[in-house]
């Protein structure tokens, strides 16, 4: 009964942190090797089983012992030999030769497409501008038809009835 609710019992990332004196990033490297996903629960938070945490605990510590036991496989750097320092300068000269093709062609082929769609822009800019003269033109030719209409009204408002259909122009003195 007491293994039933071990096996069922579910734990959180903090607590596989703690349980396996670690960090996120080893333990999601654990998981690769251990091939566990995590799962998330219906509220969406992540967690474990604890036969997995037990799988996770017996890799750490086969890892471990194989850094201990094994300095080869440790972070120093291996004795390289003159015609392997040569090669793998080739390899990098290769390398670097490909990746510069590659951004050549992609930034032909980018300033390509910026061409193509940026054609036509020339003939709108200028039909913009035309438009903008036109538009300014327009404007001055209202202001001065507006003036024209305001000295007619003027013009109008000098004549005053008579009689018998007959106007008389009323004389306007205009300070000058």
């Amino acid at each position: 009964m007491i293994k039933d609710a071990l096996k069922e019992r579910t734990l959180t990332p903090q607590e596989v942190r703690t349980i396996l004196r670690t960090d996120n990033k080893e333990i999601v490297e654990l998981c690769k090797q251990a091939d566990i996903r995590p799962r998330k629960n219906e509220k969406g938070h992540t967690y474990f089983s604890y036969d997995e945490v037990k799988n996770l605990r017996k890799i750490q510590a086969q890892k471990n012992e194989g850094h201990m036991s094994n300095p080869i496989t440790s972070k120093a750097p291996l004795a390289v030999t003159g015609s392997s320092v040569r090669e793998n300068s080739a390899a990098i000269k290769n390398i670097l030769t490909s990746l510069q093709d590659l951004e050549s062609k992609l930034s032909d082929k980018i300033a390509k497409v910026i061409d193509e769609k940026l054609e036509g822009m020339d003939d709108v800019v200028v039909e913009l501008i035309r438009c903008k003269t036109d538009n300014e033109t327009l404007k001055q030719k209202i202001v001065d038809l507006n003036k024209e209409v305001y000295q007619l009204k003027n013009e109008l408002n000098s004549y005053r009835p008579v009689a018998l259909g007959f106007y008389k122009k009323k004389e306007v003195y205009i300070w000058e």
